[in-house]
């Protein structure tokens, strides 16, 4: 009886599962780091917290506490759903054989971050104004403005550390030729 071995064709290393896989990675990561330390820690917003006399979700009452701590929960929720989506599919890309090395997938986890702080930040602070990143403040613009850069940084590195390793996505591997360029393989 014969067995069949499927291996991943040459030069097809990163591309598109693992790209897709590192982005989710890096969306689900970034929005949990966001509700963790924003809404969490220090407690600068909640999903639906707006401030002011016309603000429909004040911090100023218990039930408006509870109200965002929903939404809040459902977020993280959503959150850890893009994780563990991402999970999946590079658990499925290294099963058919891809691979990516640290660079590569560092870069698309900041990429995805960044993503989400883009995102985020146009979305629900901009378009909506469902919240800032500072509520408590009179005038959240510029902390807004700020969380905007945060997002395209990273998205810039992320992109940069990705593309930077065009070589080993192309089918530089692991050994002495590619130890001698400085690239660390991982089966991812």
């Amino acid at each position: 009886m014969a067995t069949t071995v499927r291996t991943a064709p040459a030069g097809h290393h990163a591309r598109p599962r693992t790209t897709v896989a590192g982005v989710l990675l890096g969306l689900g990561l970034g929005g949990l780091i966001d509700g963790i330390v924003l809404h969490q820690i220090l407690q600068w917003h909640h999903m639906g917290t707006s401030h002011g006399e016309s603000a429909d979700f004040p911090r100023s009452t218990v039930k408006i506490l509870e109200d965002n701590t929903l939404w809040d929960g459902l977020f993280h929720l959503s959150a850890y759903a893009l994780v563990v989506l991402g999970l999946f599919l590079l658990w499925r890309s290294v099963a058919a054989g891809h691979r990516a090395s640290w660079r590569a997938l560092t870069g698309l986890l900041l990429a995805g971050w960044g993503l989400f702080d883009l995102i985020e930040g146009l979305v629900d602070h901009q378009i909506l104004g469902i919240h800032h990143v500072r509520d408590d403040l009179g005038g959240p613009l510029s902390w807004d403005l700020g969380f905007l850069a945060l997002g395209a940084v990273l998205v810039v590195v992320g992109v940069a550390l990705w593309r930077s390793d065009q070589p080993a996505r192309d089918g530089v591997e692991a050994g002495p030729a590619g130890a001698a360029q400085g690239r660390s393989r991982i089966a991812v």
